[in-house]
């Protein structure tokens, strides 16, 4: 446990390269291993790190004497055959989100690494934001009393990821932007409320300007969402909205789209009414910090506070706390349940949407 950790990177995407950069600036972790379909970015990431092996499918990186760690950072419905095979071989594994393409996958993914004894976890890097982390922190202080009530979102105006790629497959991507970016609002609301249990949820989905041509945008696929010979399928959502109750008896509202007739860029944050306070966080067009106030009263009047917040450490982060949990060795207790407990989360939400009603998740 004292020799440094031998990873290995499937996926060569924005995600993957994430993750290498994050591995490569750990001190106690070693690049050994990447894997991915393209020849020449493979091979220039191969030489940026010094990686000894560079192969082009995710069984032969499984094949790599003493690998200690995966990472998964593929198209998710890879996510859950490639990291039960890891687990299989003893390796711990993080897995981009979201976590698979649907709730039974992801407790196939947990029983997995139940069974092997090693870790499971999922990358979710906006809830290492230093804007989030400063929030949850005046929360904690008791700055807003109990929060009852939430709404957050992450809105696009032309952000789907390439009408034909695979994000538009519902086989391939388990949704559209609900599961996509609209599970990062899930877990960092979640988060600051306290990780409050999910009881009931109450969905729309809509896909009326995917479906009209509008809202396609090759910038947001990467090289590794390109349309498979410019396929115009698509049987996902391009936009979502949920109502959420929660077992503490609070409210949370999410809202996802890929495409809405809105402003331009993306957009994500979160507004929280408390019994003593509130807050609004709102990040424009991914900036590093976003423009956070607090909300109070005093003596009648209104006090509103912009409050001061620093650069998150994104995947650095994630990366840091993988790794931690490897090295705490209680392996049993990091299993990725509580991700698990999102999917099914976003499957009662489609549900919802499907069969407009209201849909109750069991305990």
């Amino acid at each position: 446990m004292t020799a440094p950790l031998r990873v290995g990177v499937v996926g060569l995407g924005w995600a993957g390269q994430q993750h290498l950069a994050a591995y490569d600036s750990h001190p106690d972790t070693e690049i050994v291993a990447l894997a991915g379909l393209e020849d020449a970015p493979r091979e220039k990431l191969a030489t940026k790190y010094a990686i000894e092996h560079a192969v082009a499918g995710w069984n032969d990186l499984l094949k790599v004497e003493g690998l200690d760690a995966v990472s998964v950072c593929v198209p998710t419905f890879l996510h859950a055959p490639i990291a039960i095979a890891a687990l299989k071989r003893g390796a711990h594994v993080l897995s981009e989100k979201p976590m698979a393409l649907n709730g039974p996958e992801a407790a196939r993914m947990v029983r997995a690494a139940r069974k092997a004894d090693r870790v499971l976890d999922v990358a979710f890097n906006h809830r290492q934001r230093g804007d989030i982390q400063k929030l949850k922190a005046l929360i904690d202080e008791g700055r807003l009393g109990r929060p009852y009530y939430a709404k957050a979102w992450w809105l696009r105006r032309t952000g789907i990821p390439t009408v034909g790629s695979w994000f538009t497959r519902a086989e391939l991507a388990g949704g559209g932007p609900l599961v996509d970016i609209g599970v990062h609002v899930l877990d960092y609301s979640l988060f600051l409320l306290g990780n409050p249990e999910v009881v009931a949820v109450s969905a729309s989905t809509y896909d009326l300007l995917a479906t009209a041509g509008f809202g396609s945008n090759a910038s947001y696929s990467g090289k590794t969402g390109a349309a498979d010979g410019d396929a115009p399928h698509f049987d996902v959502e391009d936009l979502a909205s949920v109502f959420m109750r929660l077992a503490d008896g609070g409210t949370l509202l999410v809202e996802a789209s890929w495409a809405a007739h809105r402003r331009d860029g993306d957009e994500f944050g979160i507004t929280l009414y408390g019994t003593d306070g509130g807050a609004e966080l709102i990040v424009d067009d991914y900036a590093p910090k976003g423009d956070l106030q607090v909300f109070g009263d005093d003596g009648g009047q209104a006090v509103a506070t912009r409050v001061p917040v620093k650069r998150g450490r994104a995947h650095k982060a994630v990366i840091e706390q993988f790794v931690d949990k490897i090295r705490a060795g209680d392996w049993r207790r990091y299993d990725g349940s509580g991700a698990a407990a999102l999917a099914r989360v976003v499957d009662a939400c489609y549900l919802s949407a499907a069969e407009q009603r209201e849909v109750r998740l069991n305990p």
